[in-house]
């Protein structure tokens, strides 16, 4: 296991790209959370059935979106302290492959196996 210390600049450039990206997709995102017409005389009750099940995994969608930010904003607060990349549980350094595949990580492998059982 690498024990580097991660490319601080690196892995800050990846989370603001990503955090951007997440962005730049919330105004449609927000178009189709819109509230649905429950008016029968405009849409048949299978439509208002069908928008209200695209609604409702809009919103899950958006929520899901919303606690990606919150991560990747508390990875660019760890970024900017010094904190990056080390496991919040044990403080060890979490190997920079394992940052590559997803940079807002908190825990280093061995203590995210442990939580997992």
């Amino acid at each position: 296991m690498s024990t580097e210390d991660p490319d601080i600049e690196h892995f800050k450039a990846k989370l603001i790209a990503a955090r951007e990206a997440i962005l730049s997709l919330s105004e449609t995102r927000n178009a189709s959370t819109a509230t649905v017409t429950l008016d029968q005389s405009s849409v048949g009750r299978l439509s208002r059935m069908d928008a209200l099940q695209q609604q409702a995994m809009a919103q899950n969608s958006r929520q899901r979106t919303e606690d990606e930010l919150r991560r990747i904003e508390a990875a660019l607060r760890r970024c900017d302290d010094g904190n990056y990349g080390y496991c919040v549980k044990c403080d060890e350094p979490i190997d920079p492959r394992r940052l590559e595949l997803s940079p807002t990580t908190t825990l280093c492998i061995g203590c995210a196996e442990k939580s997992d059982r």
